[in-house]
């Protein structure tokens, strides 16, 4: 992924802002969720062999199969590019094990092309189709174009609205003025909270700004992209540090995605971070299989 890619990512002031005071008191306000059981799950974008060379032992033919039984989830990027059969999810579905899960992305006819207006019947075939998951289909995620500006909020609200309430959603705007004017990011904020809706989170080098720390639900849907620099693996520390207080503050699910500008490196990075998660949660994650992966740092 190569949103906020930037060429001297040694320039970057990767430090995590603090937690959003919203944060803070909507986890505070969620107490009754506290004994629920601490649900992770840590996954890449892709399984393809093309954009994860060297993962796969030589002689891998089922690369979904292969994946699957080293990361608990997957960020399901191709639904992005156009509609899926149901039968194409039945089928993911009997390639993984239990307690694998996949996170949608929205076709871009919803998204980009349509910019969500007209979209029901797209988006009930969708749906319809991604059921076929069963209890694998984690959070669905809708991604809007970068020029989806605040001017279209109508459409952002009608659409959260009519979401139906028993699928999980998280939203993911990357225009600046979502974040830039307080006004406005406190009316989306808002509209995603009143409706229990995921505030996607991304990390990523050139757009510190969609790194807003703003919680709202019980759900950390986080998006990291790293920048194929020795960096990487000491902001995934500092991310752990943060999960940790926000599990103490009441946090019960995160959904953590590891990008890179090369996607090469993104096995590397994610089994970094499910081990010091591992280590500072007191979790039991799968470590994936390092037999074919070295640091490249």
């Amino acid at each position: 992924m190569k949103f906020g890619k930037v060429a001297q990512p040694e320039l970057i002031d990767f430090t995590l802002p603090k937690t959003n005071d919203k944060t803070v008191e909507l986890l505070n306000n969620l107490k009754d969720q506290r004994s629920e059981e601490l649900s992770v799950y840590v996954g890449c974008a892709k399984w393809n062999k093309t954009d994860l060379k060297g993962f796969y032992p030589k002689g891998t033919k089922d690369e979904l199969a292969y994946y699957s039984k080293q990361f608990n989830c997957i960020e399901l990027n191709a639904t992005f590019y156009r509609q899926f059969p149901p039968e194409q999810f039945e089928k993911w579905r009997n390639k993984t094990p239990q307690g694998f899960k996949f996170f949608p992305k929205l076709t871009q006819e919803i998204s980009h092309w349509k910019r969500l207006e007209g979209v029901s019947d797209a988006v009930n075939y969708y749906l319809e189709a991604a059921s076929k998951l069963e209890e694998k289909l984690g959070t669905i995620f809708l991604q809007l174009h970068a020029n989806f500006s605040p001017k279209n909020f109508d459409r952002l609200q009608n659409f959260v609205i009519s979401w139906p309430k028993d699928v999980s959603l998280s939203v993911e705007c990357r225009h600046t003025d979502w974040f830039t004017d307080p006004n406005i990011s406190q009316e989306f904020y808002q509209l995603l909270e009143e409706n229990n809706i995921a505030n996607t989170l991304v990390d990523t080098a050139g757009r510190r700004d969609m790194l807003h720390m703003r919680l709202t639900n019980n759900e950390a849907f986080i998006r990291y992209v790293g920048a194929n620099h020795k960096s990487d693996y000491d902001r995934l520390d500092d991310w752990v540090s943060r999960l940790k207080e926000w599990i103490a503050l009441g946090l019960r699910n995160i959904h953590f995605f590891v990008h890179q500008n090369l996607e090469v490196e993104s096995p590397l990075l994610a089994t970094y971070f499910i081990e010091k998660l591992n280590k500072e949660l007191n979790l039991s994650l799968t470590i994936p299989n390092e037999e074919k992966q070295q640091s490249l740092f």
